[in-house]
């Protein structure tokens, strides 16, 4: 990811600039929580857990069940008007889910928008405290002061560990302009033609019921009705020609690779859609809004044009792009912005030759395989600043050894080795360390074991976690088989201590 603002916090947009240098060479009301009716048969059933885990984002994700597919139906309305930037926002969202606990109830995390309704395999549900009889009761809480927002819905009969069900939400609200915690946008970002959707951390709850962690990944369908005239797109593939009926179009699209939830789009704007095609045939998809101001569009459009020829570089060095598509949605929205959703990065402004390398190489490094914990994104964005770097020698723009210099020239000033990459904190996720401390580190790990020793461990990193998520121990562990090397003391250094480590010799 990368995005840009002034504020402190927000590293996101400053580490573009710095990536593109190098590569360049130069008090919500909370009722009761739901719990299940009483059940003679219910002795040892649990209430799933209304957190992940995760230490940076405790409230965020949900734990007892895993989710197989969300269905997502939403009827969007844009701002009335553009200097207020206030859309509405109604959906259903269907989402089939497998117990992996015996559950007496679980939770989803919504923020922002107010549920209106909740049914169970088909049965409705009650609003409000159990008060026993053979149906599901729900409740809602949000608590914006302590970022909890979190839907409990009692079950009824209740759920045995490996059974699936279906639980179909209904919902709506008010959509802006949400915030991280560090001050910069996400979620569901209403724009004054639609909207700009981008998750990264745990922003999927402000526009749809989610279990918003890592290492739960779902398939998506979402099928996204708007104003007659404006274009909806998302992840995946288009399925079938968008249908319009009195005044509105539905866009559905689906994304039949498993997905993690702060990688989910659904775009809204006066986009124009083009096609092309990647190697073997992949289907690319770009939309491009219709008010990029005329110099940016220049330079988009041919960094777009140059997706298959970069698909095909990364290909040849980690193995098979991983998806079923590729594409870009790029808003004429006024921050500047790129994130890595699945299958369909977002751009925000500029998409330049080296973002979109970057966002590429997240969809194997970060998409494919994701960080289990929020600590470990390093390996998200490491990789990402080391693929600029591979990109920009191989179009003859900077060599690795002055790329490698000039990020040890940052890391050098105001002894921004000090930042733990391995557990940065949750206001650092995206400071510049993390990607160029992140990018110099593996730099150094190819010149420690070697060529084929790296490119080995990488391949296999992609291969032994594919579609699912993995921690900095678990990389260590991977090239520690490929190198046939101990690389803790390595680690400790390259990532970990608040000193300059030693540099590569080669």
């Amino acid at each position: 990811m990368i995005e840009t603002r002034s504020n402190q916090g927000n590293g996101r947009l400053r580490t573009l600039a710095i990536v593109v240098v190098l590569a360049a060479g130069g008090a919500g009301a909370v009722s009761g929580t739901a719990q299940a009716a009483p059940n003679p048969d219910g002795a040892g059933y649990v209430a799933g857990a209304s957190g992940s885990g995760d230490e940076y984002f405790p409230h965020a994700g949900n734990g007892g069940y895993d989710v197989l597919n969300y269905d997502l139906a939403l009827h969007y309305t844009p701002p009335a008007d553009p200097a207020v930037l206030e859309g509405n926002l109604n959906g259903v969202a269907t989402v089939t889910l497998r117990a992996t606990k015996d559950l007496q109830s679980l939770n989803f995390d919504l923020r922002g928008l107010d549920v209106t309704s909740v049914r169970v395999d088909g049965k409705a549900a009650k609003q409000g405290k159990s008060q026993g009889g053979n149906s599901a009761e729900w409740s809602q809480e949000q608590d914006d002061a302590n970022r909890i927002w979190e839907l409990t819905i009692g079950l009824q009969p209740n759920l045995k560990a490996g059974q699936k069900t279906t639980i179909v939400i209904e919902y709506g609200g008010t959509t802006g302009r949400p915030l991280d915690t560090t001050g910069a946008l996400y979620g569901w970002v209403t724009t004054a033609d639609g909207a700009m959707v981008v998750n990264e951390p745990e922003g999927a709850a402000t526009w749809y019921p989610v279990n918003d962690d890592p290492e739960d990944k779902a398939t998506y369908t979402f099928r996204i009705t708007v104003p007659e005239g404006k274009t909806a797109v998302a992840n995946g593939l288009p399925s079938g020609p968008p249908a319009t009926k009195a005044g509105w179009t539905t866009w559905t699209w689906k994304a039949s690779d498993p997905m993690a939830s702060y990688l989910s789009t659904a775009g809204v704007g006066d986009f124009a859609l083009s096609y092309d095609k990647g190697p073997r045939g992949l289907p690319i998809i770009n939309a491009i809004d219709d008010g990029v101001p005329d110099a940016e569009l220049a330079e988009t459009t041919a960094s777009l044009a140059l997706q298959p020829t970069m698909i095909e570089f990364l290909e040849g060095q980690f193995g098979r792009y991983p998806f079923e598509a590729f594409g870009a949605i790029v808003d004429d929205d006024t921050v500047e912005y790129a994130l890595e959703t699945q299958t369909r990065p977002v751009y925000s402004g500029i998409a330049s030759e080296s973002t979109v390398l970057h966002e590429l190489g997240h969809q194997w490094f970060g998409n494919s395989v994701s960080p289990s914990d929020w600590r470990d994104i390093w390996l998200n964005e490491g990789w990402a600043t080391y693929l600029e770097w591979l990109w920009a020698e191989h179009r003859g723009v900077a060599a690795m050894p002055q790329q490698f210099s000039k990020a040890v020239e940052y890391l050098d000033a105001e002894n921004r080795w000090a930042l733990n990459i391995a557990d940065p904190g949750r206001d650092n996720l995206f400071a510049g360390q993390v990607y160029l401390r992140g990018a110099a580190a593996l730099h150094a790990l190819r010149a420690k074991i070697g060529n084929k020793a790296f490119l080995a461990g990488a391949r296999l990193w992609l291969t032994r976690h594919n579609d699912s998520t993995a921690t900095t121990e678990d990389f260590e562990a991977v090239m520690e088989k490929a190198s046939r090397e101990h690389l803790d003391e390595f680690f400790d250094d390259w990532l970990r201590e608040p000193n300059r480590p030693d540099m590569p010799r080669r």
